[in-house]
C-alpha cells in the first residue's frame, strides 16, 4: 500500500453553494470526496452545469467550498490566507485552460516564464535554461521567439501546458483543454499529458467532455448533479 506521502490530493465531504441575497441558496457539489496519489491521473466528466468546473476552482484554491476539507500536499487549504494560497497556486498547481491565455504581446518564452516572475528565491536564467527545455521537448524549441499570433491553436496550447508545468508543481488541473482543439490536435495534446503525466510523475486532474481525452487518463470520475455517481467508466 502507498504511504501517505504519495497522496497529493485529498478531499472530504466537500459541499458548496452560493448564497444569494434575495432568494434560496444554489446548491451546486454535495459531499465530494477522493484521494488522489503523486503520478496518477484523473478524468472528471459529466453533462454542463453539473459542477465540474466549480469543483476545478475549488481543487485550484480559485475558490472555497462551503463546508469540508481540502488538503494538498498534506495540507489543509482552509487554513491559509489569500497571500499564503496565492504562493501555493504559484508554486504547486499548474493551470491549463480551454484558452490559453497567452499574452499577445510576449514571446513564447517570455509567455512561459511569467508564472516564475514571483518566485524570488530562483535565478532567472535557470527558470529561462528549464522554459527553453520544456519547450523544446514539446516540438517548440523553434518558436521561442514568435507571438501568439504567429502560432496555430495546438503550438499555443502546448506553449500553456508549459507554462503550466514551468515551476515544477504537484498537481496539473486542465479545464476541457482539448475543447477549443480539432480532433487531430487535440489527439496530439492529449498523447503530449499523458506522457508528460507517465514521465514526470507530475498529478493531472482533467475536466473534459472529450471521450477521447478522458479514455486515456487512468481513472474516470462521473459528476451528475454534484455528485459523483460512477467510476472508470
Amino acid at each position: 500500500m502507498a504511504s501517505d506521502d504519495s497522496i497529493v490530493l485529498r478531499l472530504q465531504d466537500v459541499h458548496k453553494q452560493y448564497e444569494r441575497t434575495d432568494r434560496e441558496p444554489v446548491p451546486v457539489l454535495h459531499g465530494i470526496s477522493f484521494t488522489i496519489r503523486r503520478g496518477d491521473s484523473l478524468a472528471i466528466v459529466g453533462p454542463s452545469g453539473c459542477g465540474k468546473s466549480t469543483l476545478l476552482n475549488i481543487l485550484g484554491s480559485l475558490d472555497s467550498p462551503t463546508r469540508g476539507s481540502i488538503q494538498l500536499d498534506g495540507e489543509e487549504l482552509a487554513h491559509l490566507s489569500e497571500p499564503e494560497l496565492a504562493i501555493i497556486r504559484n508554486q504547486k498547481i499548474g493551470f491549463i485552460f480551454q484558452s490559453h491565455h497567452l499574452l499577445p504581446q510576449c514571446s513564447v518564452l517570455e509567455n512561459v516564464l511569467i508564472p516564475t516572475l514571483a518566485d524570488t528565491g530562483r535565478a532567472p536564467a535557470d527558470a529561462a535554461e528549464s522554459a527553453r527545455q520544456l519547450l523544446e521537448r514539446v516540438g517548440l524549441g523553434h518558436r521561442l521567439t514568435h507571438r501568439p499570433g504567429q502560432l496555430s491553436g495546438g503550438e499555443c496550447q502546448r506553449v500553456a501546458v508549459v507554462r503550466s508545468l514551468i515551476n515544477r508543481p504537484s498537481l496539473i488541473l486542465a479545464d476541457e483543454p482539448t475543447g477549443a482543439l480539432d480532433h487531430s490536435t487535440a489527439e496530439s495534446l492529449g498523447d503530449l499529458l499523458v506522457e508528460l503525466n507517465r514521465d514526470d510523475q507530475v498529478t493531472l486532474i482533467v475536466v473534459t467532455h472529450s471521450a477521447g481525452l478522458a479514455a486515456k487518463m487512468g481513472a474516470i470520475r462521473q459528476l451528475l448533479d454534484g455528485r459523483f455517481v460512477a467510476d472508470n467508466l
